[in-house]
């Protein structure tokens, strides 16, 4: 066994091929408010993941299983919202007053699309697969039933924490959900609200 380790080592996994790659949507992921520490600010975020079912898993237990990719979205219809674009870009149309004043994204779960894949590297390290677009699947081209099952998570609901823990979420959805503000604020809310129950009555007189 060798000692020599770098930076490339350990388990991974080759990223989706670059190119046109048919798309279809099955998981939408409120994943609350995320700060950016580069700009200092703090923004909604939603995660899109598509299932790709021309690109399947090689090897292991998950062998031809279809490989799925994701992008994050600021939860944004604002006029250079990249959100937005891609919205109106996959629909063939651009969204009417109506529609920007309140749009359910929940209604692009199980919609096919066309991906446009790139690949980039970090810091000439390891390589990464990015959506550059998403637009109008062409017509006439036939579209399977996705094989994983379509999934939404909001955080707006009354029953998120409870979904957060036993809604079958993937891994990386619930630690980004737990690196949010909005969960931070929960917990602390929670907290404040048990210390109150806590205490003594004549405490709570005055």
């Amino acid at each position: 066994m060798s000692l020599k380790v770098s930076r490339n080592g350990g388990a991974s996994i080759e990223p989706v091929p670059e190119g046109s790659q048919i798309g279809i949507c099955v998981g939408l992921y409120d994943i609350g408010a995320q700060r950016d520490e580069r700009y200092d600010k703090v923004n909604r975020k939603v995660v899109v993941t598509w299932e790709l079912p021309e690109v399947t898993m090689q090897g292991g237990e998950h062998e031809g299983e279809p490989r799925l990719i994701s992008k994050t979205y600021t939860a944004s219809l604002a006029d250079r919202a990249v959100l937005r674009t891609d919205l109106e870009s996959w629909r063939g149309r651009a969204f009417t007053e109506e529609e920007l004043d309140e749009s359910d994204l929940v209604n692009i779960l199980g919609k096919p699309c066309m991906l446009q894949i790139i690949h980039n590297s970090v810091n000439g390290g390891k390589t990464y697969a990015n959506i550059k677009s998403v637009t109008q699947l062409y017509k006439g081209i036939p579209v399977p039933e996705p094989f994983t099952p379509l999934k939404a998570f909001d955080m707006d609901s009354d029953s998120w924490r409870w979904d957060l823990d036993h809604g079958g979420l993937p891994e990386w959805i619930v630690n980004r959900v737990k690196e949010s503000e909005t969960y931070k604020d929960s917990l602390h809310q929670e907290e404040v609200t048990d210390a109150l129950l806590e205490e003594p009555e004549e405490m709570k007189a005055f």
